[in-house]
């Protein structure tokens, strides 16, 4: 599903490819298949705001690399503390098109989850040290999610290994397999 997702792709142009704006003023295509088990804006920011790692997906010279990765979602971009030093960052430096897959649930009925495809972008200096003070807005919130999140005491830290990223998304598909058990004929 990733793989494929990578390969597919694409930049929006003019032409209407059932793309809406989003919260950030850029198109996000939307979900044509399995609406009815998709999860409203509202239950995929809860869910985003509260998982703690997902799949990365990237693409390097020999195919597709996956890796898992914490992250926070704004409500409009997702947003990756990475290792400057990795593979992620070397195809990111390559071809910014990423693939992120966050999912939950044990058993089939309980599945749920949420797939981005977009953009990686670098934001701020890289890598972001601790004894700079590089004047980033655009880092603020972020940063102020990433340390609520990961329970780091009072703000971020910076290593001087990491730098962001942020994924803009292109399109945006959910799922969550406990819807199916409302519907009819599936008592």
């Amino acid at each position: 599903m990733i793989v494929d997702s990578l390969r597919q792709i694409a930049p929006l142009s003019g032409h209407d490819h059932g793309a809406s704006p989003g919260r950030n003023g850029v198109g996000v295509r939307e979900q044509r298949r399995s609406r009815v088990i998709a999860m409203s804006v509202e239950e995929r920011d809860v869910f985003l705001g509260e998982q703690r790692t997902c799949r990365l997906a990237t693409l390097g010279p020999g195919g597709p690399h996956v890796s898992p990765v914490w992250f926070v979602w704004d409500g409009a971009v997702l947003w990756v503390y990475s290792l400057t030093r990795s593979q992620r960052w070397t195809d990111l430096q390559r071809d910014p098109r990423v693939a992120a897959v966050v999912d939950a649930g044990e058993h089939y009925h309980e599945l749920h989850g949420v797939e981005i495809e977009g953009e990686a972008a670098v934001v701020g200096p890289v890598p972001r040290r601790a004894d700079e003070d590089p004047q980033t807005p655009e880092l603020a919130e972020p940063e102020r999610l990433m340390a609520a999140k990961y329970q780091h005491p009072g703000a971020m830290i910076h290593d001087g290994r990491h730098a962001w990223l942020r994924i803009t998304p292109a399109k945006i598909t959910s799922w969550d397999f406990r819807k199916l058990a409302s519907l009819p004929g599936r008592n």
